[in-house]
């Protein structure tokens, strides 16, 4: 499954790596990183991974992802599923997302073993 991860936050990669590290290796998951929503957007859009999952974060400098959500679901496939993550689990946030489209909402801290439950479900 190729997932793309969009996240401001830069120790997300190694996190990601190290809790995927298995999955990684016996190339379950192909994991891609963008570190804003615009960043995200261009690598959509340059086709170079067909992404199976986007995986995002909602508050980010700029577009936020409740945007990116909004703006993937206008443009691409509607197979490509988008599942939100923010430290905020507030009800209007998981309202929102869910009406833009998201296909799920975690709160962070990721719990990873939910994590890997719920993409074991897409794959």
């Amino acid at each position: 499954m190729k997932v793309l991860v969009v996240d401001d936050e830069l120790d997300v990669i190694d996190l990601f790596r190290q809790k995927f590290r298995r999955e990684i290796k016996n190339q379950d998951y192909d994991f891609t990183f963008a570190h804003s929503a615009s960043e995200a957007l261009g690598y959509l859009a340059s086709g170079a991974h067909e992404s199976t999952l986007v995986l995002s974060d909602i508050n980010m400098p700029g577009m936020s992802g409740l945007q990116l959500l909004e703006k993937i679901k206008a443009t691409y496939d509607q197979d490509l599923k988008v599942m939100m993550i923010s430290a905020y689990g507030d009800q209007e946030n998981i309202n929102t997302a869910k009406t833009l489209g998201a296909y799920d909402f975690l709160t962070k801290p990721v719990d990873f073993i939910q994590l890997k439950e719920k993409l074991k479900k897409i794959a």
